[in-house]
């Protein structure tokens, strides 16, 4: 008999699967057929995909939500398109996209539209990717501009990092000695040091 599956990605462990696992459940998958990876699509080291890859018989039929969770890239859409349609003998129903069910049309005119179909939303889906990753790059420039900073906020400076500053601007010390007093790599010390200087100064 021939098998469903379902199959789910997610590109970090924060964004919720949901969404996706609904739509397979009202399927009636089975829930040990459903494998889901967390983690980006920008290649195919995912383990659990490469067990369902590995799983698929001739006949069996893969339901994936979107055209995208098979890849954010056009040619490795395509390629795993190939790779589950061709190399492993199974069909491809796209839940968000019915024209892409390759139980549909197996005639010429029916494969026909089905290629072109996938060809037009796999090149849509790395477009939105390059334009998604051109609006994060903006929008982090611009709030670079107004001020704001990313990443995790400095560690307090140690209590007597004022009077090891101060010894080092008057040369009593060299900047390596006041950095090991004060606990701290030479890099971080000078770094430290350049921002300290602009909010202390007048």
């Amino acid at each position: 008999m021939n098998t469903k599956y379902g199959y789910i990605r997610v590109s970090t462990q924060e964004q919720n699967e949901d969404r996706q696992l609904i739509a397979l459940r009202q399927l009636s998958i089975p829930e040990q057929n459903i494998f889901m990876d967390k983690q980006s699509g920008k290649d195919f080291n995912r383990a659990n995909y490469k067990r369902l890859v590995q799983k698929l018989k001739p006949g069996d039929l893969l339901y994936v939500k979107s055209i995208d969770r098979l890849g954010r890239n056009y040619e490795e859409i395509q390629n795993q398109w190939r790779v589950l349609t061709k190399e492993r003998g199974a069909d491809i129903c796209v839940i968000d996209m019915p024209l892409l069910d390759t139980r549909q049309g197996k005639d010429l005119m029916g494969t026909f539209i089905a290629d072109l179909v996938l060809q037009i939303l796999s090149f849509v889906a790395q477009s939105e990717r390059e334009n998604i990753r051109q609006r994060q790059l903006e929008g982090i420039a611009a709030a670079k501009a107004r001020g704001v900073r990313f990443g995790r906020p400095p560690a307090p400076l140690p209590d007597n990092f004022p009077m090891n500053y101060q010894r080092w601007k008057k040369r009593e010390i060299s900047c390596t000695a006041a950095a090991k007093a004060c606990g701290m790599p030479l890099s971080t010390f000078r770094d430290r040091a350049v921002i300290y200087e602009k909010t202390t100064s007048p």
